[in-house]
């Protein structure tokens, strides 16, 4: 991971509006960091001191059960924060998630114990850390109900559309072994249901790539 100073011409582009003060601010606090894809950012029990906000790339988000197996929950775009990681900042909790780089990923790191502060002094701040808290709980919602009343085939193909649309291309480079592991199932499942989709038509299938027809 490579980390330098933050700029004023990368806060410009982040896709959310800031004030001119809270710009410059960032511009004075924040570091860019720059990951590649496959990267861990944050990991599970780690202390966290700082709020991630998406530049360019994307990062998934995985929570753990007991047991070790990873279930994938949302990702994270350009002009996103993760709530989880606020909401471990600010009480002082240790991470509850795993934030992998899914792309080569560029973010700002925000000093946590600033944010406190921003909340009351900038609106714009405060409007975007509540708008996070409603988007990812809306995320999570999502990822219950998927869950919770569909089945594994159901849940394939909404990752795997999912997956098309974050990368703009029908065409995805995954194996079968790490979908299974974000739907904390068996690579033998995944492959059985992804020789359906194939059958249908909805897919076709190749080493270690999936394009999506329908």
């Amino acid at each position: 991971m490579n980390s330098y100073s933050g700029n004023t011409t990368v806060i410009d582009k982040f896709p959310i509006f800031f004030e001119e003060g809270l710009k410059k601010e960032l511009h004075s606090v924040s570091k860019l960091y720059a990951v590649p894809a496959g990267d861990i950012i944050m990991d599970i029990d780690q202390t966290i001191d700082q709020i991630p906000l998406v530049i360019q790339g994307s990062i998934k988000i995985l929570r753990e059960d007991e047991e070790g197996n990873e279930i994938f929950l949302y990702y994270l775009e350009p002009g996103h924060a993760c709530a989880t990681s606020i909401t471990c900042c600010l009480t002082g909790q240790k991470s509850t998630i795993r934030a992998i780089a899914e792309d080569d990923t560029e973010y700002l790191g925000i000093p946590v114990h600033y944010s406190d502060e921003w909340m009351i002094k900038y609106k714009s701040w405060k409007n975007f850390v509540m708008n996070t808290y409603a988007e990812r709980f809306e995320e999570l919602l999502k990822a219950i109900d998927q869950l919770a009343f569909k089945k594994m085939d159901e849940r394939l193909s909404k990752y795997l559309h999912d997956k098309a649309d974050l990368h703009e291309s029908c065409e995805i480079h995954i194996s079968h072994q790490e979908i299974a592991y974000d739907l904390n199932t068996s690579r033998e499942v995944i492959s059985r249901l992804l020789k359906q989709l194939e059958k249908i038509g909805a897919i076709k299938l190749g080493r270690n790539r999936i394009i999506i027809l329908d």
